[in-house]
């Protein structure tokens, strides 16, 4: 008689190291959390087919994580912008990721919705120093304190992502990534992106910001926003955002108040390829 046994295939112990006591340990850390809060994001708002995803499980959490995938030419595509990514976040260029939705092909400035992944590094330690009236001592950040935040923003982002309405059927997708200019050598370009203006960006209808949520290691910190179309917060529990985040509209969005200066500076590279939304 032959038997099978399906087992779960655990996330929490892929992302989540027993220990983050070095910087390289944080370093995967964060480009998992990277990884994770994209497949999410793209999964939920049904960027791409089931057929693009793998399954995984996060605690209690069903995840779904993007892989390359030969009859999802757009996955494959997102995977290696990712990629691109990692290479300007293990050299501790990349300052923020920003993928956008657009519906226009031949206007990729105008967009509907977009996604913010916030990166700061520190040399000697824990560095918090987003605006927060919770922050926690640098000191006291543990392997338990980082473990617990993701999962939260992980959890925040599903439920953000599910009460959002849909998405158009035909949408492109856009990636620009900005830097830390005192580092980067001006001719730094990852793989798979091009040279990109610092034009800003305008928003198709009326934005709203949402601080989805931030993770701290002792050595990197990263946060992730989410910009969307006010009309689609019509169905959002008040519950999931905090009064500084309801009504803020922007015509043109980059960054928070007090890095719009710094973002200008910031934006040399952008990806200005496209990826139209499968089915």
């Amino acid at each position: 008689m032959a038997t099978a046994q399906l087992q779960k295939t655990s996330l929490s112990a892929l992302i989540f190291p027993g220990k983050i006591s070095t910087e390289q340990q944080s370093l995967v850390l964060v480009k998992r959390l990277l990884a994770v809060s994209v497949s999410c994001i793209t999964y939920l708002r049904g960027i791409f087919p089931e057929c693009a995803y793998g399954t995984r499980y996060l605690d209690d959490v069903c995840v779904k994580i993007l892989k390359e995938d030969k009859n999802c030419p757009g996955s494959t595509q997102l995977v290696k912008w990712m990629l691109g990514c990692y290479d300007a976040l293990q050299k501790k260029y990349l300052r923020t990721v920003l993928l956008a939705v657009y519906t226009n092909p031949e206007d990729p400035q105008t967009i509907s919705e977009c996604y913010q992944f916030k990166f700061k590094y520190t040399k000697n330690g824990p560095m918090m120093d987003f605006s927060s009236k919770n922050q926690n001592n640098e000191s006291n950040i543990s392997s338990a304190d980082t473990k617990k935040a993701s999962i939260l923003l992980i959890r925040k982002i599903y439920v953000l992502m599910q009460n959002l309405g849909p998405l158009p059927n035909d949408i492109c997708l856009t990636m620009k990534l900005f830097y830390y200019d005192e580092v980067t050598p001006p001719d730094y370009q990852p793989p798979g992106f091009k040279d990109g203006d610092c034009e800003g960006i305008l928003f198709a209808g009326e934005p709203m910001y949402l601080n989805v949520g931030e993770v701290p290691t002792p050595y990197h910190s990263f946060r992730v926003k989410v910009t969307t179309e006010q009309e689609q917060m019509e169905n959002i529990d008040s519950a999931v955002l905090t009064p500084k985040q309801l009504n803020v509209p922007l015509k043109k969005i980059l960054m928070d108040k007090d890095d719009v200066e710094d973002e200008q500076k910031h934006c040399i590279k952008n990806q200005i390829e496209f990826i139209k939304k499968v089915r």
